[in-house]
């Protein structure tokens, strides 16, 4: 799942290069930004992974609802541990951070915070995603290297929860 975050750490999934064949002999993706299904349709699955923190309304119910429809939960990257960049805004008020967004900010055409009910209501503060549910497992980084990530998920289809330390995380 991609809540509110750059995509770094989908990029760094992907960096696990040809080792995604041997992954996908022993898993099945069913819920991805690359996979057209829509959030009503969620499945159960045994392993979630999370990318970004929780900014808005349909983020929060997205992120509880995967929670109760997966057995580990993993918060993957800085954003969805620490909030990171997204949760700078966290220092400002949220009607300040709309006004400058929508208001103030130079290339402003038409001076109007959105207010459509099509619009999910940002929440007063960015969380990471353990401010709102169980996690079971955090992989920091921004992003997250390759190799850690495989480390993870091979460990889990081992049948372990995966050790995080030093040496199978790096920062080079």
């Amino acid at each position: 799942m991609w809540l509110s975050g750059c995509s770094g750490c989908h990029m760094s999934l992907l960096d696990i290069d040809e080792r995604i064949l041997e992954l996908v002999k022993h898993v099945d993706i069913l819920f991805s930004p690359i996979v057209d299904i829509k959030v009503k349709d969620m499945p159960y699955v045994d392993v979630g992974i999370v990318e970004g923190c929780v900014n808005n309304t349909d983020q929060e119910h997205e992120l509880k609802m995967l929670r109760e429809r997966c057995k580990v939960l993993i918060a993957l990257g800085d954003c969805a541990v620490t909030g990171n960049v997204p949760s700078l805004r966290n220092q400002f008020a949220l009607k300040d951070c709309l006004s400058r967004a929508y208001e103030q900010t130079e290339s402003t055409k038409i001076a109007c915070i959105p207010n459509d009910p099509v619009v999910p209501k940002l929440l007063p503060k960015a969380h990471p995603l353990q401010e709102i549910v169980k996690v079971d497992l955090h992989i920091p980084g921004c992003p997250p290297d390759a190799d850690c990530i495989w480390f993870a998920l091979t460990e889990l289809l081992a049948g372990r929860i995966p050790q995080l330390n030093e040496k199978n995380m790096r920062y080079d």
